[in-house]
């Protein structure tokens, strides 16, 4: 019997009309409700016509989460006075309403009313493209734009354009960009209908609730015990001074296992929710409380997927973990970032959804602006090789055809082409291959999927999806850093992720192959392949398969270099050693320490660490990191500039790893050359002897080139090290290591590059003489070095001369330095006919009387030059 009052108690149901109205008419629509109002199930219902009002179509309704997705047709049926799943016998089908999530199916024939995963809808879409018998998708959340779901809602446009224009569409959120979704609906058309509906918000009052002390801020997955204290601390302080149940965001698994502990004691009963609680756990939360106060531990799961009754206060710790890729060291993982102030407001008005209520942000008022705005998109942050793979399936490999609201960023989308090429998933045009297909259809990362269909063949169906199990659902840290080891705790293990992880493992076995009934040896006419090999060399294996890049090989204990280049470090090895007592890290059992080659599966980069820290590897054998990363083994001739010198060297590489090196006797003369031009780019030109006329010369080319230009030549280091190859060409043929070019006459090789074949090169000496015959006689060298070329002289030399000396054709005066009979300055000018005139007298008069001996004429212009004194100029 349907509940009909709990249906119209529903502030959405305002909304209906014009939410029909849209969808017959453009057939698309943005239905923007607050949490609470019943857009997740109620709207659904209506549009089905479960609810008795319009005519009955199937409705399949996406969400972000497997827990969302269950709770969402929990709520439906409920409403409907049923059971999900079991409104009729289950040999006359399922009920009305119904859900699918990886590896659950509770729908059938009679099911008009389908909750899915949006993974699970890009699985449907690839199978069907044309959703044959659906009438209505709805995406809900799409706020929180997850890949997955920007993904379907570009496939589902497309089907709606090419295939399938009855199909109707609706982008359901609480908060999102409406005008922005509604564009991309519209399409061609023009913007689709918004239809909003508002909901019963009671006041919500903030209580600033920072730290008293700096805690530091999180890295990786890392989150200081001190913020988690503190959090701790203000549950207990809102139970104090709050009435209701708490509802305290966290960002993580770990995190809200770790204040579960902080709260144990405490007068209230303690929940825990996120993906991984059991179901029990999660039907207890969102069903309310039966007086007994609580306080539920939540991931952002409850901020807007899920309504917990009874909620009367929040505690918002402001972090929130979110997909991050490293693109530098080749790292994908979970990493806890702030929480965006979009997201604060939606956990915030959890408190205010059945009452006044109030909300403890654990961080200071004056920090709230500094927050981001919205949280990214994962389609700019996160590993974009699942979505490489499901636009190449889809026909549209470049992904440029896709209705999307962000595009892919085009480096990101790259580095997944290169990485899907390398496991055979798309040919060398981007297109899908047959391997690629079945990959896309596993439901696994592409690289997961690799590792079950290399692995079983070597391992056996069932130990490969065992372990691909693992990774995809990463276990809990109290399981450790030793996959193998984790697994043998998974198999023993009698907890919510063992029984989660058994129920992938199966489901894996049976899309790769494995025979119904099978042991999981063989099943694929190799019965028995992998009986021989350990747990441990299994768990390697498959976790190479699965990341080849990161094969690792000790440098020193704790420590590994990867073969992508990345350095590793076990997690005691990076503060120093030591095991930090409630850390993933290997401590005295784990068996990763002394091994010499690693797997790793899981990693992430602390915050100004030079390397990655290792939370997830197998050991395997030098043997195995080569059969997983065939195309990252090479062998060859290896002639390179290192430490000051040419080192040449055949020699046998994974990737960045050495596997085995000898000297070259006759190296390569072109690797030589090369590696010759690569020290000098790198060291500069100081390896080279730069004699005085060297220098020289190279300042007046420099010189000539600022005051005239072309032809000639720019002789800036920068330049030189471009061209190196050009005006160092015979000295490099002979160069062999850093000696021989420590013999090259730098000058020598520089007039190389004068323009001869213009024969400009003549004028060189003309434009930028290299000295300049002064009136006594003396020949005096130019300085090309400054800003001005300087002709340093002594003044009684210049006796007669009426103008300063002029270069570059005239364009340019000489900056004339003139000095005293004992070479010391004395005067500058560029005019000598003003100084004669002006500034001379002034000079005369001090000079004369400390070299009296000196000629000091009344008109030196009209004297006799010399560089001698009066009484030898009497004798001659």
């Amino acid at each position: 019997m349907i509940r009909r009052d709990a249906l119209d108690q529903l502030p959405v149901r305002t909304a209906l009309p014009a939410l029909r109205a849209a969808l017959d008419g453009p057939g698309s629509a943005v239905l923007c409700a607050p949490p609470g109002t019943g857009k997740t199930t109620s709207v659904p219902l209506d549009l089905a016509g479960l609810t008795g009002e319009g005519p009955v179509r199937r409705v399949l309704v996406a969400e972000p989460r497997r827990m969302a997705a269950r709770a969402a047709a929990r709520r439906m049926a409920w409403l409907l006075g049923e059971e999900v799943g079991t409104g009729a016998a289950p040999a006359q089908g399922w009920g009305p309403v119904g859900f699918t999530v990886r590896g659950e199916r509770r729908a059938g024939p009679r099911t008009t009313v389908e909750v899915v995963t949006t993974g699970v809808l890009l699985q449907r879409l690839q199978r069907d493209p044309e959703l044959a018998g659906v009438d209505v998708v709805v995406l809900d959340e799409c706020h929180e734009r997850h890949l997955d779901a920007d993904t379907s809602a570009a496939f589902l446009l497309d089907v709606r354009e090419t295939l399938r224009p009855e199909l109707r569409l609706v982008a359901a959120s609480a908060t999102t960009d409406a005008e922005g979704w509604a564009r991309l609906l519209g399409g061609a058309q023009g913007a689709a209908p918004v239809v909003e509906a508002t909901g019963v918000s009671h006041p919500v009052e903030v209580v600033w609730a920072p730290p008293e002390r700096p805690v530091r801020p999180a890295h990786g997955t890392r989150v200081d015990p001190a913020l988690l204290t503190h959090v701790a601390g203000v549950v207990r302080r809102a139970l104090r001074e709050r009435t209701g149940d708490v509802l305290c965001f966290l960002p993580g698994v770990g995190e809200i296992g770790r204040v579960a502990g902080e709260l144990a004691g405490v007068d209230a009963e303690v929940l825990q929710v996120h993906g991984r609680a059991p179901a029990e756990v999660q039907d207890a939360v969102l069903a309310g409380g039966n007086g007994v106060r609580r306080v539920v531990l939540a991931t952002s799961v409850a901020e807007s997927s899920l309504t917990v009754p009874g909620v009367r206060v929040v505690v918002d710790s402001g972090l929130a973990r979110v997909p991050r890729t490293d693109h530098a060291r080749g790292l994908s993982a979970l990493t806890t970032v702030r929480a965006s102030r979009a997201a604060a407001r939606q956990r915030a008005g959890r408190a205010g959804r059945e009452a006044p209520g109030a909300v403890y942000r654990c961080w200071a008022e004056g920090e709230d602006g500094r927050l981001p705005a919205f949280p990214d998109p994962e389609i700019r942050v996160a590993d974009l090789t699942a979505f490489a793979l499901q636009a190449a399936c889809w026909g549209d490999p470049a992904a440029d055809g896709l209705a999307l609201l962000d595009a892919p960023p085009a480096g990101a989308l790259a580095a997944a082409r290169e990485v899907l090429t390398a496991i055979g998933a798309v040919d060398g045009a981007g297109r899908a291959t047959e391997r690629g297909v079945r990959m896309a259809r596993l439901g696994l990362h592409p690289r997961l999927a690799r590792a079950l269909l290399d692995g079983a063949p070597e391992v056996g169906v069932r130990r490969a999806a065992e372990v691909v199990a693992l990774l995809s659902e990463e276990p809990p840290r109290a399981y450790g850093d030793d996959l193998a080891a984790a697994w043998r705790t998974a198999r023993r293990g009698g907890d919510a992720y063992g029984a989660r992880w058994r129920q992938e493992a199966r489901r894996l076995a049976s899309a790769a192959g494995e025979p119904r009934g099978g042991s999981g040896a063989g099943g694929d006419g190799r019965r028995g392949a992998g009986a021989q090999l350990t747990d441990d060399a299994v768990a390697g294996l498959v976790a190479a398969l699965a990341f080849p890049e990161r094969v690792a090989r000790a440098r020193r204990k704790g420590s590994y270099l990867m073969a992508s280049g990345t350095g590793a470090e076990l997690a005691g090895a990076q503060a120093g050693g030591g095991h930090r007592p409630g850390s993933s890290g290997p401590g005295d059992g784990s068996g990763l320490r002394d091994a010499e080659w690693l797997a790793v599966a899981v990693a992430d980069r602390p915050v100004a660490a030079a390397s990655a820290r290792v939370r997830l590897a197998a050991v395997i054998d030098e043997e195995t990191a080569c059969a997983a990363a065939p195309a990252l083994y090479a062998s060859g001739e290896e002639v390179r500039w290192s430490e000051g010198d040419v080192v040449a060297r055949r020699v046998t590489r994974l990737g960045a790893i050495e596997l085995a090196a000898r000297p070259l006797t006759a190296p390569d003369p072109g690797l030589l050359r090369d590696a010759v031009v690569s020290g000098l780019r790198r060291e500069g030109l100081g390896l080279l002897r730069w004699s005085a006329a060297a220098v020289s010369l190279r300042q007046r080319m420099a010189f000539v080139h600022r005051e005239l230009g072309a032809p000639w030549p720019d002789v800036s280091d920068a330049a030189l090290l471009e061209c190196v190859e050009e005006w160092l060409g015979v000295e490099l043929g002979r160069a062999r290591r850093r000696a021989d070019l420590e013999r090259v006459d730098a000058g020598q090789a520089l007039a190389r590059l004068l323009p001869w074949a213009t024969g400009e090169a003549a004028r060189f000496d003309e434009l930028a003489p290299e000295r300049i015959e002064v009136p006594s006689g003396s020949r005096v060298r130019v300085d090309y070095g400054g800003a001005q070329p300087v002709l340093a002289v002594k003044l009684q030399e210049l006796f007669g001369w009426q103008e300063s000396p002029r270069v570059a054709g005239g364009r340019v005066p000489v900056l004339v330095h003139l000095l005293s009979p004992a070479g010391r300055p004395a005067a500058v000018t560029a005019d000598l006919a003003s100084f004669w005139r002006d500034g001379y007298r002034s000079v005369r008069a001090e000079l004369r009387g400390r070299y009296p001996k000196h000629p000091w004429p009344e008109d030196p212009s009209a004297a006799e030059p010399t560089r001698h004194t009066s009484a030898r100029l009497k004798r001659g």
